[in-house]
């Protein structure tokens, strides 16, 4: 089994920064494709963000490309992700998963609580 904490969210003004953490633990001797998704009040889960095991190939949505950073450190067992030049509609609960590294939501095997994040204009 395997578990994931996010943290990092939290209030920030449009234009401000804001870095989550994704905390592994469990069945760590297994490295995962990690991916973050998203999801706003009313909307469904959309994908953010995804890397594989190595963290050598990434993969991001249109809507966040260019302002947004995935990585990780297999060493920590944590998997970041660096938000820049944040927007309003980046507003939503933001989920770490495992197992994927695709964009599809049903690819991935396990899924943190979520971490707010919310973004004033």
């Amino acid at each position: 089994q395997v578990q994931l904490v996010e943290s990092g969210g939290g209030l920030v003004q449009t234009g401000g920064s804001l870095r989550l953490s994704c905390a592994v633990s469990g069945r760590t001797s297994r490295i995962y494709p990690m991916g973050w998704f998203r999801q706003a009040p009313g909307k469904e889960r959309e994908f953010v963000s995804a890397i594989s095991w190595s963290g050598g190939s990434t993969y991001y949505a249109d809507s966040v490309k260019g302002r947004f950073t995935i990585s990780r450190d297999n060493a920590k067992n944590t998997v970041f992700l660096q938000m820049n030049s944040l927007k309003p509609e980046d507003t939503a609960v933001y989920y770490c998963a495992a197992g994927g590294g695709s964009r599809r939501a049903y690819d991935y095997d396990y899924w943190g609580q979520g971490t707010q994040v919310t973004v004033s204009s």
